[in-house]
């Protein structure tokens, strides 16, 4: 009987342990959890803060899913060392757990930059958890202002969530744009202006340079004064554990397309990797909640001893503030570069196709995301565009563009 072990408890260790079972039915499976939750959906955390779902509705698959996995999962128990030499696992409260084979789906931290005086904050949250969320919660009343560090996706969706519970929430990055790694100038001043319109304040190309207490002084030479302060500044991929026991690890653990970590017996997956992204052909993280899913279920099936294969991992991102949703997939490329922009502009919504060499590389769309999924696959597949209706699907993202092959296979024969 095989021991399998997986670091994390997340949506990639979820689909991890599915992926073993589809075709190891009785081995054990024991899952080490920092967190002492079951497995849930952590995009929902601000949805939380606005009421719009509670801890019940979060949970990522149902009470009895572990014992419906044959799974042990040791909660609030931390993984700090790989022994590769006799295969096991040690745990920080001194547990050794042998391995046959383990996936290290550890996720990522925060990154909190070295702020002088953040010390002297007492009110100091992160956003990534349910514990971070609950804390939070418990700071803020209606006369809170809130300081939020950080103006991508986290601090946006946490400056959402907030919106209606607290006085006044300001927004500082040090870019010069709202989710600078995924927009682009015209794209970003849209979601700000709207982010704008529902009550956000924002300092833009200016951050921190020192906190004292409940003031911070920025580097602009302003002050903002706030009673509860946000640090999502970023974060950072563990990869401690792979490292460690001589790994390799660049940003993120480096994988293969097997989930294979450079260890033997050593699978990783989700927001600790980095791997091969095909709109670009070239290794990146991509944190996203598809990928973990994919990735952890091809991890599982190799570690219980089959050939999968994942390869078609690409960055997705699909927002929505007060309303306005927009959607991003792919590598954006430049004339400079060889790329072909398509685009439409029109009350406030906005779509933008990136071809290359042939192939769709990447899209932004806001206002209108309906049938993205279309696009999406057109990069994932790396569909030619030659084989398909492609000035159709620049209007209007329909499988009518497929010939009725392609519809057959991709999206079985619907229209």
């Amino acid at each position: 009987m095989a021991e399998y072990i997986i670091i994390g408890n997340g949506v990639a260790a979820a689909s991890c342990i599915e992926g073993i079972r589809s075709l190891d039915k009785d081995s054990r499976i024991t899952v080490v959890s920092e967190e002492n939750y079951p497995v849930y959906c952590r995009p929902l955390i601000s949805y939380y803060l606005e009421g719009k779902t509670d801890l019940e509705r979060m949970k990522y698959r149902s009470d009895d899913y572990y014992d419906q996995m044959g799974c042990d999962v040791l909660y609030g128990k931390k993984a700090v060392k790989i022994d590769t030499e006799n295969k096991s696992i040690l745990l920080d409260d001194g547990t050794i757990l042998p391995y046959t084979s383990a996936c290290i789906a550890a996720g990522s931290s925060p990154f909190v930059p070295p702020f002088s005086g953040l010390d002297t904050v007492e009110k100091k949250y992160a956003f990534m958890t349910i514990d971070d969320t609950l804390a939070l919660e418990s700071a803020i009343t209606k006369d809170s202002r809130v300081l939020i560090v950080g103006a991508g996706l986290i601090g946006l969706k946490c400056a959402e969530g907030l919106k209606d519970r607290v006085a006044e929430i300001t927004v500082c990055d040090l870019a010069n744009r709202v989710l600078s790694s995924i927009l682009d100038d015209e794209c970003a001043s849209i979601m700000q202006k709207h982010l704008e319109a529902n009550g956000i304040q924002f300092m833009l190309g200016d951050s921190v340079k020192a906190f004292d207490k409940n003031t911070a002084s920025m580097q602009s030479g302003k002050t903002v004064d706030f009673d509860v302060l946000v640090l999502a500044v970023g974060v950072r991929p563990n990869t401690s554990l792979v490292s460690d026991a001589g790994g390799k690890v660049d940003r993120g653990i480096l994988i293969n397309d097997r989930m294979e970590t450079s260890i033997p017996d050593i699978y990783a997956a989700g927001d600790c990797t980095e791997g091969n992204d095909i709109s670009c052909d070239k290794h990146r993280i991509l944190a996203i909640l598809p990928n973990a899913n994919m990735q952890g279920r091809c991890a599982g099936i190799n570690m219980a001893g089959d050939d999968a294969v994942f390869d078609k991992a690409i960055p997705m991102n699909s927002i929505g503030f007060f309303g306005l949703h927009a959607m991003t997939a792919g590598s954006y490329y430049s004339e400079d570069e060889g790329g072909e922009l398509y685009e439409e502009k029109s009350d406030g919504k906005l779509k933008r196709l990136f071809t290359r060499d042939g192939y769709l590389t990447g899209f932004i769309l806001i206002g209108d995301t309906q049938r993205a999924g279309i696009y999406t696959s057109l990069i994932r597949e790396e569909i030619p565009l030659s084989t398909i209706n492609f000035d159709i699907l620049k209007k209007n993202a329909t499988s009518a563009a497929f010939s009725s092959e392609k519809r057959e296979k991709m999206f079985g024969g619907v229209v």
